[in-house]
């Protein structure tokens, strides 16, 4: 049985962590914040965001650093204390892993983006934990859509490396156009979105918000794709390489819904793997 899920308590630590970036921050201080225990914290945060708040803290304290890497002239030395680091070296190695390159090569292209921005959470989510339907409530998207998708996607950056905001508003305006963009919402609220080529067989974009990821709606998206709209047998996902420290957990994501793994892939000079989902004769997700 899932927890009772306290979204108003969550929104207040992460408004409590992202007031104080900054600033030394630990699991017992944030808790303390919103009078839980470092246990009950943990685990409700986690499970209202499939991600801890050490991860949180951590992402988006790298995120901002790659802000000031483009956006200021601070010294390296300088952002890694600001940014909760001891030394150059230990901030130096925490951005690699992440950004795939080193803070300077970073700041050489001068190009921002982010692994992770601050999340927004429902407040006025439906119970929907006993949900059966979602395959028959995704819709297509119309352009009175694009800004709760644009929030959507602001939400999932961290399964997207080098997106560009601007110009995915863009694409995603011509997806709509093309009766290619399908939307789910939670009342007014989008909770999945996909940009799906029915031609090509191939995934463009497929976000979840994190807060209803356990509730199988990535799984209804798939199959949407792939029994209702798509021309071939197949469909194809790109997603981050096994190993890779800078996954939330979006490739299991896709292994757990039966994706294969296809060729490796550089996109945006950022190592991807194309993952491929075949259909099945019963008409469901392999699972």
């Amino acid at each position: 049985m899932a927890p009772e899920n306290p979204v108003k308590q969550i929104t207040t630590a992460i408004d409590y962590i992202e007031s104080h970036l900054h600033e030394k921050l630990d699991l017992k201080t944030v808790a303390g914040a919103v009078h839980y225990s470092n246990y009950h914290l943990h685990r409700m945060f986690l499970y209202t965001t499939n991600i801890t708040p050490h991860e949180y803290v951590r992402r988006r304290r790298l995120t901002e650093a790659a802000r000031l890497l483009t956006d200021s002239d601070r010294s390296i030395l300088e952002i890694a204390l600001l940014c909760g680091y001891e030394s150059r070296q230990s901030f130096t190695d925490a951005f690699k892993h992440m950004y795939k390159k080193s803070p300077n090569q970073y700041r050489e292209k001068e190009i921002f983006y982010p692994l992770l921005l601050r999340y927004t959470l429902n407040e006025n989510a439906t119970d929907t934990e006993d949900e059966n339907d979602w395959r028959q409530k995704i819709t297509f998207a119309e352009n009175n859509d694009i800004s709760e998708w644009m929030k959507l996607v602001g939400l999932v950056i961290d399964g997207f490396p080098h997106l560009d905001e601007k110009q995915y508003e863009k694409r995603l305006r011509e997806s709509i156009r093309n009766r290619r963009a399908l939307i789910l919402k939670d009342k007014n609220t989008a909770v999945g979105a996909m940009a799906f080529d029915e031609t090509t067989g191939n995934i463009d974009f497929l976000g979840i918000h994190p807060q209803y990821r356990k509730k199988g709606i990535a799984k209804a998206f798939c199959e949407k794709a792939l029994y209702e709209l798509a021309h071939s047998a197949a469909v194809t996902v790109t997603s981050f390489r096994e190993g890779d420290k800078a996954d939330t957990g979006h490739r299991q994501g896709f292994k757990r819904l039966g994706f294969a793994e296809a060729e490796l892939l550089v996109e945006f000079g950022y190592p991807t793997q194309r993952l491929i989902l075949q259909k099945e004769k019963d008409g469901g997700c392999p699972a």
